[in-house]
């Protein structure tokens, strides 16, 4: 049964986007792919891209092959977002995320997205998979540089009004237990996104395996607040 009040003053649920809600790792592999094989540099393949993965994404590319000081950043992540658009024009949400931000409202809980995705690219993919009015806020970034959203949290906080302590920050990777700390909010990783198991087990924050599982986590009495040791 699900659990159908607000645990502990927990109010809102600040999703991540890419990874978190929509299932789009192979996707970005595919984009990636396309940039190193004009640079003819070897390609990766899932695991390794979710080995290493992280922000700012800068730091990534140079990590698998990129000689960035030959280049112009701007002109390669714009390059990669031509081709994510492409790749990723058809990936799925995780599967049953509809249904689960649907049965969380209902519960209590509202949403918004908060994304290092570009805002214009960030609606119009949200609104394509039917699921824009789930949210009361969607904030991307202004730019395609995918850096942190730590500054962009702070701001979405302010716009709803909240106090950090009634806000679940919930994401897929290391930079999203980064954002949580940063704004004072408190965090749940996802498994199975964009950074692997081992090391999202190794940012000290509570892990669900699928969506369905939020939910399941969000209904156990007395999991929040979380210790002291897991907020530092």
């Amino acid at each position: 049964m699900l659990f159908t009040g607000m645990p502990h003053r927990i109010k809102h649920l600040l999703w991540d986007w890419n990874g978190t809600l929509l299932d789009d790792v192979d996707a970005c592999v595919v984009a990636l792919n396309v940039l190193l094989r004009r640079r003819g540099l070897p390609a990766v393949n899932r695991a390794r891209y979710v080995e290493a993965f992280d922000f700012p994404v800068r730091d990534y590319y140079r990590s698998v092959g990129f000689d960035l000081s030959g280049e112009n950043w701007d002109a390669v992540t714009l390059e990669y977002h031509a081709a994510y658009a492409e790749s990723a024009a058809a990936a799925p949400l995780r599967p049953h995320a509809a249904r689960v931000l649907r049965q969380l409202r209902d519960a209590g809980w509202r949403h918004s997205i908060l994304s290092a995705c570009e805002q214009g690219l960030l609606l119009r993919m949200v609104s394509e998979r039917g699921i824009r009015d789930a949210f009361d806020q969607i904030l991307g970034r202004e730019d395609f540089q995918a850096h942190s959203k730590i500054e962009q949290g702070h701001s979405l906080l302010a716009t709803l009004g909240l106090a950090p302590c009634e806000v679940l920050l919930i994401g897929d990777t290391g930079h999203d237990r980064e954002v949580a700390r940063a704004i004072g909010c408190r965090c749940l990783l996802v498994a199975d996104g964009h950074c692997d198991s081992a090391r999202l087990s190794a940012c000290g924050a509570p892990i669900v395996y699928n969506l369905p599982e939020v939910i399941a986590h969000l209904g156990q009495t007395g999991k929040y607040p979380f210790s002291a040791a897991e907020q530092s």
